[in-house]
């Protein structure tokens, strides 16, 4: 709830200070001495944009601080921590405005915009001006309030849910079925492709051996007659090899380093190389050995090589990514033709998602049914109360077709009246005057008492065009209001303004030079004293203090 206001040089007020009590606060005052300040500066604190002709003449900047205790207001604690924003039970709102037109915010002492500002008054307090009542005839606040009743909000989020998956899974299809055609010359494509590279078949590292193999095939015979001559030159020729030199040279060193250790060294080196060379003869018997000279197979090797290369040119890859180039086209291939697969899933999950849709929409219509009877009847009830003796409210529920459904259901709901005797019902618009409608409306506003998070009502002149037993009936029922929910109502009624728990009084002084608005809470005597002034004007008799004192006393329901 509300606890606390400080406005400083905002409009015509200086300086303001005002705690807020639990229960029904009525505001009065004379005509055109801004009873409404308080709330327009709450308004300007919770978010509602700001310029520089808030600020008071001459004022270097207008300064807002509203105070809720919040221990009971599950909803705006969770707001807070989510926005990492929590102090315990109390919550600070601060406005800033410079008389440059710059705005400042702050929760709970951190600096946010003004649109924090206003997510969290949705949690703190609910404004109703003169023409809230207007709201009435949406037919989406109708929906609303018949929800709010009926406690729907578990199987309307169902709904909610069940409707985006519908919705969702009809957006993908119908994608799909766009891009058809274009996928339909896409698989032809990949299709020639992917079966032109699946008979060919390139593997891995395939390339790099076709290559070595194609160089060893055409070069066999250089290969063949180099490696039998490198094979005479070390070991085979009997006349002279580097093997024999080599062995001479060996036994000589060998028999030196006898009269010289120094030439043990290079004695062991010879005798290294001796057997170096002779596993290098070895080898190369074996290599030789072993060379074919196959013009079968380089023509084979060279046709593969010839097609690798081409395939490589037409699909405009080096020629070593072919075989990956292979796998992808396979991969997008697969993907298009598992897209058609997609499509004939999709059409059944819709279907299914559909039915989940209708049987979740079917149960709210069913709740909403049930409900609407009765809110009917306990809103023509309060009609009667306010001096609507002959009305008669209710509540039409129509089916949509499927095409026409919504997130909210399968339901048209139009709130219907007749206020005369043997007038049918009709739509609101059409029949409820302005002050019917506002009638209405609070009628509606205590009937959901118990269903409203917001703990702040704040009503800003809702009885204008109302009078007598009227303005009784609305003041009791505001009064009803108030024993649940914090309720700060401006008014000009006695009526109203004698039922409130506590009523503060808004003055406007000048001194000719300047004019400031100030406002405070009356006492008991002050209460008689400004009831009478609102029952008979300036010219307060004896009579109309009686009145306002038989009002005060009056039980309050």
């Amino acid at each position: 709830m509300l606890c606390h206001l400080h406005i400083s040089n905002f409009a015509i007020v200086r300086a303001l200070e005002i705690d807020w009590a639990s229960g029904m606060s009525t505001i009065t005052g004379e005509t055109g001495a801004g009873k409404s300040i308080a709330i327009d500066a709450l308004s300007l604190c919770l978010g509602e944009r700001a310029d520089a002709g808030v600020v008071r003449p001459g004022a270097d900047k207008a300064d807002i601080v509203a105070s809720f205790d919040i221990s009971a207001l599950k909803a705006a604690q969770q707001w807070l921590t989510e926005q990492d924003l929590a102090m315990g039970s109390e919550c600070i709102v601060r406005r800033v405005v410079s008389n440059e037109g710059r705005s400042r915010g702050y929760i709970n002492g951190v600096q946010v915009p003004a649109q924090q500002l206003k997510a969290l008054g949705q949690h703190l307090l609910s404004i109703h001006g003169q023409h809230a009542h207007q709201q009435l005839l949406k037919h989406d606040y109708q929906r609303q309030l018949l929800d709010a009743f009926a406690a729907n909000n578990p199987v309307l989020e169902t709904t909610r849910s069940a409707w985006r998956n519908w919705q969702q899974l009809q957006r993908e299809y119908s994608e799909l079925q766009q891009s058809q055609q274009q996928r339909d010359a896409q698989r032809q494509l990949l299709e020639y492709q992917v079966a032109e590279l699946d008979n060919f078949a390139p593997q891995d590292n395939e390339y790099p051996q076709l290559e070595a193999e194609h160089s060893r095939l055409s070069h066999g015979n250089t290969l063949l007659s180099q490696s039998q001559h490198c094979l005479q030159m070390l070991y085979d020729d009997e006349q002279q090899n580097i093997y024999q030199a080599l062995s001479v040279a060996a036994a000589q060193v060998e028999q030196l380093s006898a009269l010289d250790p120094a030439l043990s060294n290079i004695s062991q080196m010879l005798q290294d190389a001796l057997v170096q060379t002779e596993e290098a003869s070895r080898e190369l018997r074996r290599y030789a050995d072993k060379v074919e000279l196959d013009p079968e197979r380089l023509a084979q090797v060279d046709e593969r090589l010839s097609q690798w290369l081409n395939l490589a040119r037409k699909h405009q890859v080096v020629f070593e990514q072919l075989p990956t180039q292979h796998q992808q086209l396979s991969a997008q291939l697969a993907a298009l033709t598992g897209n058609d697969k997609r499509l004939l899933q999709l059409a059944a999950d819709i279907e299914q998602a559909k039915q989940q849709y209708l049987n979740q929409a079917g149960q709210l219509s069913q709740q909403r049914q049930q409900a609407a009877q009765l809110l009917s009847d306990k809103i023509s009830h309060s009609m009667h109360e306010l001096s609507m003796a002959n009305a008669r409210f209710a509540i039409v529920l129509n089916q949509l077709n499927t095409e026409q459904a919504s997130a909210n259901g399968i339901d048209t709901i139009e709130f219907q009246v007749s206020t005369n005797p043997g007038q049918p019902l009709q739509p609101l618009h059409k029949v409820a005057s302005g002050g019917e409608l506002s009638r209405i409306s609070l009628a509606i506003q205590v009937i959901l008492a118990d269903k409203i998070t917001t703990p702040t009502l704040i009503f800003d002149e809702v009885d204008v065009g109302i009078s007598g037993p009227v303005a009784a009936g609305v003041g009791r029922l505001l009064r009803q209001l108030g024993e649940t929910t914090q309720i700060i109502c401006v008014t000009h009624l006695p009526q109203v303004a004698s039922l409130g728990h506590q009523q503060l009084y808004v003055e406007k002084y000048t001194d000719g030079q300047a004019t400031e608005t100030r406002m405070r809470q009356l006492t008991d005597e002050e209460r008689i004293s400004e009831i009478a002034r609102l029952l008979a004007g300036e010219n307060i008799s004896a009579s109309a203090l009686a009145n306002a004192r038989e009002l005060l006393c009056a039980p309050a329901v």
